[in-house]
């Protein structure tokens, strides 16, 4: 890290080596931090880079960082406006990954209020290509739960929530699979680490519910919105079983790091035919056109980063 890259911190753009906070801090100790997993993708055609529905993820982390009671000096557009500007400042001409994290960055160690205690957020920005290892992918269902919205809401990016997440792909990892399928207490599939999930049976979309304990995702809601008036699917939000999983025609995740990405096997089971199907493969295909900017009727959800508008301070 570092190269002369710079990070938005402390209301200003410093270099990335600079952007510490002392090991003091409340959201080291204590998770009390919301953030955002952002993608800048690159299209080398047109010299930008295009962020993909920044406004939508930076209503979200300003919801979260309400919910942990933080008060930013920043509206969704200024946010935006500064993500781009983090992007054209960075001269990256590859996909890269954003993340703004909103902390609660008072320097308090024996406090477990979040009232009372000031707050800041940072922006930094990182190249990433595929998150995923594979193309397809193994799965195992994961034997911790999914958390529970009675306990911490897994609808907001908490970063306390996301050790659930870590100790199922850790898991997962470990056993020579790609990624974990979490259930919640119920027994119901509900997402990956860090997922969304959706279940292709005889031509039509399963998704569960927002109720269940799952993401509020951005990517989801891309896919649901293309699966309706591009693919003109029927779409059913309901929970599902985890032998359904198995017996299904295909299986996906989605996410803003994962893109679209199916699932070939899960616990041993093959799914369909073991490779990406045609449903499958469409929503991908198109939705890596849309977060390019190569397709018109979506560029209202991208913003557009031009590395050589800026020079590097």
């Amino acid at each position: 890290m570092g190269n002369g890259q710079v990070a938005f911190f402390q209301g200003k753009f410093v270099p990335i080596e600079d952007a510490k906070v002392p090991i003091t801090t409340h959201a080291i100790h204590y998770g009390t931090a919301v953030f955002e997993g952002i993608r800048g993708n690159w299209n080398a055609e047109q010299g930008k880079s295009f962020i993909f529905r920044p406004f939508e993820h930076y209503r979200r982390l300003l919801q979260g960082s309400s919910f942990l009671r933080m008060s930013l000096p920043y509206s969704a557009e200024d946010l935006v406006s500064l993500s781009i500007e983090l992007l054209e400042r960075n001269h990256f001409k590859e996909d890269v990954y954003i993340r703004p994290l909103a902390y609660k960055s008072a320097p308090k160690v024996a406090n477990l209020k979040l009232h009372e205690l000031e707050d800041d957020i940072a922006i930094m920005a990182v190249p990433l290509g595929n998150y995923l290892a594979n193309d397809t992918l193994k799965c195992m269902t994961a034997s911790w739960r999914r958390i529970e919205e009675t306990m911490i809401p897994a609808r907001l990016k908490i970063s306390g929530v996301y050790v659930n997440s870590i100790l199922a792909k850790t898991d997962a990892a470990l056993s020579g699979c790609d990624e974990a399928i979490f259930l919640d207490s119920s027994g119901h599939a509900v997402e990956g680490s860090g997922e969304n999930l959706f279940m292709v049976k005889h031509g039509r979309l399963i998704t569960p519910p927002e109720s269940d304990s799952i993401l509020e995702g951005i990517t989801r809601d891309s896919v649901m919105e293309l699966a309706r008036n591009e693919l003109h699917l029927e779409i059913e939000e309901r929970p599902i079983g985890r032998a359904e999983l198995y017996l299904a025609d295909e299986v996906f995740l989605t996410g803003t790091a994962a893109h679209v990405t199916g699932v070939a096997e899960l616990d041993h089971h093959q799914i369909g035919n073991g490779e990406t199907g045609p449903i499958t493969a469409a929503m991908r295909d198109l939705y890596k056109s849309i977060i390019q900017g190569k397709v018109s009727k979506y560029l209202h959800w991208c913003a557009a980063a031009i590395p050589e508008r800026l020079a590097i301070n």
